[in-house]
């Protein structure tokens, strides 16, 4: 997205793990990162959009979109993002980077809107959405660099999804980590060394049964989060290791217990991370010094 010179920063639209939303809850993932002039999004889980128009981005200046793997509260939004800008006035490309698949659900979302897109580009005179967008499915290492922005790859362990990437986005001197979703896994701290932030997903160990208990699949959802995720005290651990200047905990899970609050999170990860730390709520925001 080109705008007007804003400084760099990172804004949590959504702060939630899980695709499930609770009156009064927050949003499932997604992020933006202005970094170098270039405004990017970082996942798209529900929500994205709203959030984005509330951060103050023009949705028809969209440029760039990353999404870390493809469950649903990463990429559910993704196609009603791209088609809302579109009818907002994008006129300009959009690339799409994802894991294989990604442009799977990009062609059949444009598929299951066909009506819509062919009866605006003839009554609206508007351009053809399907030749706007690119889609570039990326594995590890590379990923992109163009205009000063240097972007790689890092498969992560999150089963029994197998691509799965976390994300480093480098500009200059700057640099920020996406840890996507993730259980614990040292080598990400090699892949995060030194970076101004780590977004690192995290879960509260205390809060898994209460979360089991409303579900109706209570023990597999135990399994899955105990296999899949990282306990906000293992991300200390991979922030620590790799020397970043400030973690921020996302992709909270639970995120919407009453029982939870912020402090609950800080006393957990303050057992192996001592350095400057934010909490994830949507619609905050982190500068980029």
């Amino acid at each position: 997205m080109s705008r007007k010179p804003t400084p760099d920063r990172l804004v949590l639209l959504g702060s939630k793990g899980g695709p499930a939303l609770r009156p009064g809850g927050p949003w499932p993932s997604s992020s933006l990162l202005e970094i170098g002039g270039r405004a990017i999004v970082v996942d798209c889980g529900l929500g994205v959009t709203r959030g984005l128009v509330d951060a103050g981005v023009s949705l028809k200046a969209l440029d760039l979109i990353f999404i870390t793997h493809l469950h649903s509260d990463h990429v559910l939004e993704l196609g009603p993002l791209i088609h809302t800008a579109w009818t907002a006035g994008l006129a300009t490309p959009v690339t799409v980077f994802g894991p294989p698949g990604v442009g799977h659900y990009w062609r059949r979302f444009c598929q299951s809107m066909e009506f819509d897109i062919e009866i605006r580009i003839v009554d609206e005179g508007r351009p053809d959405i399907r030749e706007l967008v690119s889609v570039d499915e990326f594995g590890e290492g590379p990923v992109v660099e163009q205009r000063g922005l240097k972007v790689t790859a890092l498969r992560v362990d999150h089963p029994p999804v197998t691509d799965c990437f976390a994300l480093r986005f480098e500009h200059g001197a700057k640099s920020v980590v996406f840890s996507a979703d993730t259980a614990f896994f040292p080598p990400l701290a090699d892949f995060a060394e030194g970076a101004d932030i780590l977004v690192h997903e995290a879960v509260l160990e205390e809060g898994i049964e209460r979360l089991v208990a409303r579900t109706g699949n209570g023990a597999r959802l135990r399994e899955h989060l105990l296999a899949s995720h990282s306990f906000a005290e293992e991300a200390g651990r991979v922030a620590g290791d790799a020397g970043v200047k400030r973690l921020v905990l996302n992709h909270l899970i639970p995120a919407d217990e009453a029982e939870i609050a912020e402090a609950d999170w800080i006393d957990a990860v303050r057992k192996t991370w001592i350095g400057d730390l934010t909490i994830a709520r949507d619609g905050l925001v982190v500068e980029l010094a």
